[in-house]
């Protein structure tokens, strides 16, 4: 992992995995929830800023505020390890990082996220996309989750079937900049196996049956090595993963609409979900695809890399492309799932 950005920098493309984004106007740091909410109370726009990982910024960066959440603490309501004590509920600060509460969560024998592995960002930002990887969500393991009310001025807790979770999406996309997530409650088992593997490509990397099981550690390590395969998991030396992760978000369409060949997945409704990055490499745009400055990783066709000097627009002009080439070869119009600053597709 490279080290953590310089906070002071109001460059934007300091604190964001891309490396793009000009300045902000203001930079607050917020360490407690106290500042946290202090911090958001502005007439003027407002930018909560995690880990970086799922922001595209304009090139003009952002005239208002942009508060960096770096609250921390992983709190289990009990210490107790014991796998014969069945659960833990487990609260976690918004700011701390994902993958550190996942490593944590693999040491003390909590399971239910161990196949998270390796996604960058923060804790308060996974219920906002629902993140999921490898046959796992976080809407499996959320209890609830903890924000201030922007619109109310208040701290309100909403239990999981109040989250309105469903693929990369929540209440709180739904209704963006209202809800600040300020803590997330975690509803994981005790044990020393991982979850049953859901996922083909995982259950490969395991030597196991999909619906099979593997120590938590082997099940993290297995995924952190698909990850790094893939250009997944930050590295300062590797421009693969100057990325914001998966840039467009598998498609979800009528059955008779995916192609030939394409992978599909039952989504209700006779709907089906297809892969993106299949329609992306078939309509002609395989790993290392470039323009410029950006260009697709070299190991993975959904992400779109800066590969050193980029600015957004390039990055945007290249999501275009992309997108508008796989809509002419297939009439599916992908979606960007990072959030866009100021900027737009």
């Amino acid at each position: 992992m490279p080290d953590a950005p310089p906070t002071g920098s109001r460059l934007l493309r300091d604190h964001t995995t891309l490396r793009l984004g000009g300045p902000a106007a203001e930079l607050v740091v917020a360490t407690t929830d106290d500042e946290l909410v202090a911090a958001l109370d502005t007439d003027g726009p407002v930018l909560v800023l995690g880990g970086g990982s799922n922001l595209v910024v304009a090139d003009e960066g952002f005239a208002g505020r942009v508060v960096k959440v770096a609250t921390t603490g992983i709190t289990p309501d009990t210490e107790d390890d014991d796998p014969s004590c069945g659960g833990v509920l487990v609260t976690v600060a918004a700011g701390e990082s994902w993958d550190h509460l996942v490593e944590v969560a693999v040491e003390r024998g909590w399971v239910g996220v161990e196949a998270l592995s390796g996604i960058p960002g923060s804790v308060g930002a996974t219920p906002v996309q629902n993140v999921g990887a490898y046959g796992q969500e976080v809407a499996q393991t959320i209890a609830s989750v903890r924000v201030w009310d922007r619109v109310l001025r208040g701290v309100r807790t909403f239990a999981n079937a109040e989250c309105q979770f469903s693929y990369r999406h929540s209440r709180f996309k739904a209704d963006p900049g209202r809800h600040v997530v300020l803590s997330v409650t975690f509803q994981l088992r005790q044990g020393t196996l991982g979850a049953p593997v859901q996922y083909a490509e995982l259950a490969r990397a395991l030597g196991v049956d999909i619906g099979g099981r593997a120590s938590l550690r082997e099940v993290r390590e297995a995924v952190l090595g698909l990850r790094r395969g893939k250009g997944m998991v930050l590295d300062d030396a590797d421009p693969d993963t100057w990325s914001a992760g998966s840039f467009f978000t598998n498609p979800i369409v009528p059955a008779g609409q995916v192609p030939d060949g394409a992978p599909a997945w039952p989504a209700g409704d006779g709907l089906v979900k297809t892969s993106a990055a299949w329609l992306i490499d078939h309509a002609g745009f395989g790993k290392g695809y470039a323009a410029g400055r950006v260009s697709l990783s070299t190991k993975h066709a959904l992400a779109l890399t800066n590969r050193g000097g980029a600015t957004t627009e390039e990055l945007l002009a290249l999501a275009r492309e992309v997108r508008d080439g796989v809509h002419a070869a297939y009439g599916i119009r992908l979606v960007n799932e990072p959030v866009l600053v100021g900027c737009e597709l």
